[in-house]
C-alpha cells in the first residue's frame, strides 16, 4: 500500500461520518448526500498530490460546501410527486398542470406530461370498450354521466358503474407509473 492510498483510507476514517452528517444537513435527501459524499471522494483520489493537503478535514468539508452549492444552482428536474395532490379521500390525483399547455412549460413539465397521456391512452386501450367510451365521454369530452345514459338508452347506474371501473384501472395503471417514476 502506497502512503497515497494510507493517506486516502485514514481521511476516510477520520472524517467520513462527519463529512456525511454535515452534508445530510445541506440536502433534501439521504441520496443526494451520499452523492455529494462520492463526488467528495472522487475529488480527493484526483488530487496528484494529497501529501501536499495540510487540513485534510477542512479541504474535505471545503469541497462538500462546493459540491452543495453547485448542485443547489443545477437545475432541479420537477419530481412527480411535487406536481402530484393528494384528494379529500386521500387519493393522489395529478393537477390541471397535466391538462393544459403553456409555451413556457419547462421541460421536465412537458416530458411529464407527454408520458401521462401516453401511459393513460395505453391503459384506455387496454380497458373494456364500455369502460373506456364512458371514461372518455364523460372526462375527456366534458358530457354528463345523464346526457351518456340518455343517448346510449342505458339505466344510470350502469353508466356510473361503468366510469368507476375505468377509474379503477386507471388508478391501478398511473399508480404503477407513479411508483416506477418515484422508486419504492
Amino acid at each position: 500500500m502506497t502512503d497515497r492510498d494510507a493517506r486516502m483510507i485514514e481521511a476516510e476514517r477520520e472524517h467520513g461520518r462527519s463529512l456525511l452528517r454535515f452534508i445530510r444537513g445541506r440536502v433534501r435527501s439521504d441520496a443526494d448526500a451520499e452523492d455529494v459524499l462520492q463526488d467528495v471522494w472522487t475529488q480527493l483520489a484526483a488530487q496528484p498530490e494529497i501529501e501536499a493537503i495540510e487540513q485534510i478535514g477542512a479541504w474535505l468539508h471545503r469541497v462538500a460546501r462546493n459540491r452543495i452549492t453547485d448542485r443547489s444552482r443545477k437545475k432541479r428536474p420537477v419530481a412527480l410527486d411535487d406536481l402530484a395532490a393528494v384528494d379529500a379521500d386521500g387519493e393522489l390525483r395529478l393537477p390541471d398542470i397535466m391538462l393544459r399547455r403553456d409555451k413556457n412549460d419547462d421541460p421536465d413539465i412537458l416530458m411529464l406530461r407527454d408520458l401521462f397521456w401516453e401511459e393513460l391512452f395505453t391503459a384506455l386501450d387496454a380497458m373494456p370498450e364500455a369502460q373506456r367510451s364512458v371514461f372518455v365521454a364523460n372526462e375527456l369530452e366534458g358530457r354528463t354521466l345523464q346526457a351518456i345514459a340518455d343517448d346510449r338508452g342505458e339505466p344510470l347506474k350502469t353508466i356510473i358503474s361503468r366510469k368507476r371501473y375505468a377509474v379503477q384501472r386507471l388508478r391501478v395503471h398511473l399508480n404503477e407509473l407513479h411508483d416506477e417514476l418515484m422508486g419504492p
